[in-house]
């Protein structure tokens, strides 16, 4: 078997988008809901925490194979 350049390029990418998205969300979001009760921030950060795995599987399935499918 013989590598790919995906496999790299991918994880770099994939870190590079997971640290924007980290960056977005710790200067948009949680100013704005700091003030909220603890029990009200919950939802939002389990929301924010599992979105970002939705484009996930297809990615990973690129890296592999180099299409989405």
């Amino acid at each position: 078997m013989k590598p790919t350049w995906r496999k790299p390029v991918g994880i770099l990418a994939l870190l590079g988008a997971l640290l924007a998205y980290a960056v977005i969300i710790a200067n948009v979001v949680a100013p704005s809901i700091a003030g909220w009760p603890v029990l009200g921030q919950l939802p939002v950060y389990v929301v924010l925490g599992t979105i970002w795995l939705l484009p996930l599987r297809p990615f990973l399935i690129w890296m592999e194979n180099g299409t989405a499918r």
